[in-house]
């Protein structure tokens, strides 16, 4: 089965996790970053990672997913936000819904990475009361968020995507 991940990277996080996730992929697996990848006409199955941006996947991947036709696809990405949070699941959710009719989504992954220091500047700066005005709880999860992706988030990555593949007979 001919496959390629892709992703779309700002600070690095979403490119480490895709690493890891080539490496749970099925033998000879392609690598691109979203400003290099060839279109996915000629591969099965194509894993899309982004970094979240505004509630979704970021720009670059947003216009990457929608030329995804008729194609197995695996999601993956990264945020400041926590893993097993309503933002981290509303976010995954608003990306699915960026793939055109016809593409089989068979799963998905999203771990915790460092926000961008430009990003954490601008919240700084903002008025008490704004949605993304610091408080001790975002500043907090700013740094939970500033070890990650870390080993942990990779094995995970992994193995989600082990299992993903290990069934995708089962959706033939």
């Amino acid at each position: 089965m001919k496959s390629m991940v892709v992703y779309s990277s700002r600070t690095g996080n979403t490119k480490a996790v895709a690493e890891a996730i080539q490496a749970a992929m099925p033998e000879g697996c392609e690598l691109y970053a979203v400003e290099e990848a060839p279109s996915s006409e000629a591969y099965e199955l194509v894993a899309v990672g982004f970094w979240v941006d505004r509630g979704t996947a970021d720009a670059n991947a947003q216009k990457y997913l929608g030329g995804i036709k008729n194609k197995t696809v695996i999601l993956f990405g990264t945020l400041g936000a926590f893993p097993d949070s309503d933002h981290a699941r509303d976010s995954m959710a608003r990306a699915a819904m960026l793939l055109p009719q016809g593409n089989a989504l068979l799963g998905t992954f999203i771990c915790q990475g460092r926000v961008d220091p430009k990003i954490v500047k601008r919240f700084k700066d903002l008025p008490a009361g704004h949605p993304h005005a610091p408080t001790p709880e975002s500043i907090a999860r700013q740094q939970a968020a500033s070890c990650h992706p870390d080993e942990a988030d990779f094995a995970r990555a992994k193995k989600v995507i082990e299992k993903i593949v290990a069934g995708i007979g089962k959706h033939y």
